[in-house]
Parts: C-alpha cells; structure tokens; sequence
C-alpha cells in the first residue's frame, strides 16, 4: 500500500508540472495569472495598501476635491474630496466578492443539473431539467438580471442574488454537453456492468472528466460577472453610494466629464483590467485541458 500510495504522490506530482509546463508556455496566460493574483490581494489587503481607508465609507473632505491625480493623490480625488485610487482598491473587494458568492451560488446546481440530465438523457427528466434552463438562456442575462433587481430593493446583495437566479443554466448547458457525450464512454458502461450505482457513476466516473469544461468556465465567468455586476450598480440597481462599488464610482464621475475625467476613467479601467486578467487565466487553462484531449 504505502508503494502504491508513493507511486500515486509522484504520478500527481508529474501530472502538475506538465500542467504547469503548458500553462507557462503562453506569455499572456503569466500575464493573467500575475493580474489576477495581484487582483486578489490588493482587495484582501486594501485596508493596508490604500493611504486613505478612512475614505472608502462615508468620509468627506470638501476642501480637497476635485483635485486631479499627483503624488499625493494618485488617481485624484472625487466631488466629495475622496481619494478615487483608494476607493478604486476597495471597489475590487466588492467586485471580487460579488463574483466569488455568485459562482459559488451556481456553479452546484448548475453542474449537478447538467450531469443529471446527461446521464439520463432522452428520458423526461433530461427534458424537465433542459426546457427549465431553456427559458433562463432564452432571455439575455443583462435584461433577466436587470429585470430581477429592479424587482428588488438596490442592494449589493439582490445584486447577487439577481446574477445568481440567471446564471446557473449556462452551468447546466455546458456540463450537460459534457455529460452527454461521456455517457457512452466504455468506462462508463464498465461501471454499470459492475454494479455501480448512478450516484458513483455521475459523481465519480463522469464529473472529474468534465472538470477541465467547467474550470476553465469559472475563470473565464469572473470577468463576465463583475461586469454585469458593475453594469447593475451602474443603473443603480446594485451597490448603493457612499460603498465604492467600481460601477457606482463610473455612474457618479460620469456628470463630471470630460473636466474631471479620472473620476470615472481609473474605476473604469480597474473593470477592464480585473476582466483581462481572469480571462486571460481563463485562456492559458483552457489550453492545458484542450492539449490533454489531443
């Protein structure tokens, strides 16, 4: 045993450095991998990396604004004297946060969905499961998102809570292809010959086999949904000021323009850069499962 178990650890071991190996072959998928990391901590960290955290909640100092980007202030400062890089900062961490709670909401019941109705697929449950997220895709995300949240009190939980209740059928769709075509793979048939139930054959036998899919998913789906988030908060139906959502920093420069451009410029390319990165990422691991299959 303790062979075979030794035999496994450098097998795994192997197994991640050849990933590794193709994931560091492309320039922009570091890149990515650099931007989104960097991403995360400076939200983790805002609190200690910003030099005014007291200016990310309801702090104002009228005497300073409008000031525009200098050394003392990098990215200038607001109509209320606030400084925009720290409240940029702080705006990740809710960016950040906002997609971490909804792709932790939909990603389960979404996958399970999806490996249910591909392993019985052609039967009424496949069709049951297939129509429902049918109807969810039909409509575009930003409109049922949109017409959710304006149901709702403006908040940045029914933000979440509106992104979440559309997004799950993607999930569905993607593992469902998945689950389709393994269902007739030999190990799977090997499986039900042996006995196995279909709990261990949808959960041990074709789940990891789509785990590359749905992984590259949830990288690629990071950006998509700070973006919709920020598109909410835009419209002023997600996070409400003085909170220094990205999107609600980008609506309230925006009657500043073009005299006081950085107060909506830096928020705006902190989106595009967190969207970059995570795609980016998305790319560079979505290259390492592409070149297993080949």
């Amino acid at each position: 045993m303790q062979i075979m178990e030794r035999i496994r650890r450098i097998a795994t071991r192997y197994d991640l450095k050849r990933k590794w190996y193709r994931f560091s072959r492309s320039p922009l998928s570091i890149v990515g991998l650099v931007i989104a990391a960097a991403s995360i901590f400076l939200a983790v960290a805002a609190p200690f990396v910003t030099p005014y955290p007291s200016q990310a909640g309801r702090a104002t100092n009228l005497k300073y604004k409008f000031l525009p980007p200098s050394l003392t202030y990098l990215f200038g400062t607001d109509e209320l004297g606030r400084d925009v890089f720290t409240r940029t900062i702080f705006g990740f961490q809710y960016s950040l946060t906002m997609a971490a709670v909804v792709l932790t909401l939909v990603i389960p019941p979404g996958v399970v969905l999806g490996l249910v109705a591909g392993y019985y697929r052609g039967t009424w449950i496949d069709t049951l499961i297939m129509r429902i997220s049918d109807v969810f895709i039909a409509v575009p995300p930003l409109v049922l998102a949109l017409s959710i949240a304006s149901v709702l009190t403006p908040s940045v939980f029914n933000s979440m809570m509106a992104v979440s209740l559309m997004w799950w059928p993607w999930y569905t769709r993607l593992t469902y292809n998945a689950a389709s075509a393994l269902r007739n793979e030999y190990f799977v048939q090997a499986s039900e010959v042996m006995g196995a139930s279909s709990f261990r054959i949808i959960f041990s036998e074709i789940l990891p086999n789509c785990l590359g899919s749905i992984l590259t998913k949830v990288t690629l789906d990071v950006g998509w949904v700070i973006l919709l988030g920020a598109a909410l908060s835009y419209v002023g139906l997600g996070a409400q000021p003085p909170t220094p959502d990205l999107g609600t920093m980008v609506n309230s420069g925006a009657m500043y323009l073009p005299s006081q451009w950085w107060i909506t410029m830096f928020p705006a390319m902190g989106i595009i850069v967190i969207i970059l990165g995570f795609n980016l990422l998305g790319d560079g691991i979505r290259d390492i499962f592409v070149e297993e299959v080949r």
